[in-house]
């Protein structure tokens, strides 16, 4: 599967959840996950826990750079995960807890996250699809950008991951 993301940092959570009401997207719901990240040689892989919902093991490829990028990825089952790593013997690297809302716009979800440690954040993933183009993507990830510029901080190059890994590091 493939989207294309954007993620800032959010500098007013309230604003953004009122222009996600002005702009009609349709709240999903509210999740509270736990991702877990494992070192591969090729690749991300977060194992994600929510309360009432299935583990789910994502692997995905992505550019790190703060304009918008396309994300390769898939999503597999705890078994299918176990079939094709061995879990188990998969290296820990770090956990990610986060608090996150969300909304539907068409095809592009808006992700407003409040994650531990290191602040709020707003995602948008374009799911690329027959309907939905990769042009067409970037297009409405470009526009909701705008939308949302009031409330948007500085973007965000890397994953939640490597920002928990930069704020260990810098504590020491």
């Amino acid at each position: 599967m493939q989207n294309i993301e954007f993620k800032a940092e959010l500098r007013d959570m309230e604003a953004a959840r009122t222009q996600c009401r002005v702009l009609a997207a349709q709240q999903i719901g509210t999740l509270h996950q736990t991702d877990t990240y494992f070192r591969l040689p090729d690749g991300r892989l977060k194992k994600r826990q929510a309360p009432g919902e299935p583990i789910e093991w994502i692997f995905y490829h992505r550019n790190d750079r703060v304009t918008p990028k396309m994300c390769n990825y898939t999503i597999l089952t705890d078994d299918q995960a176990r079939r094709r790593w061995g879990t188990e013997s998969l290296r820990k690297w770090l956990t990610v807890r986060k608090t996150r809302e969300l909304w539907m716009i068409d095809n592009v979800r808006v992700h407003l996250d409040h994650v531990e440690r290191l602040g709020e954040f707003l995602e948008f993933e374009a799911i690329v699809s027959q309907q939905f183009d990769v042009k067409e993507c970037h297009s409405a990830v470009g526009e909701l950008r705008r939308m949302f510029a009031p409330v948007l901080g500085e973007p965000i190059a890397v994953s939640y991951c490597d920002l928990m890994q930069q704020l260990a590091e810098a504590e020491g």
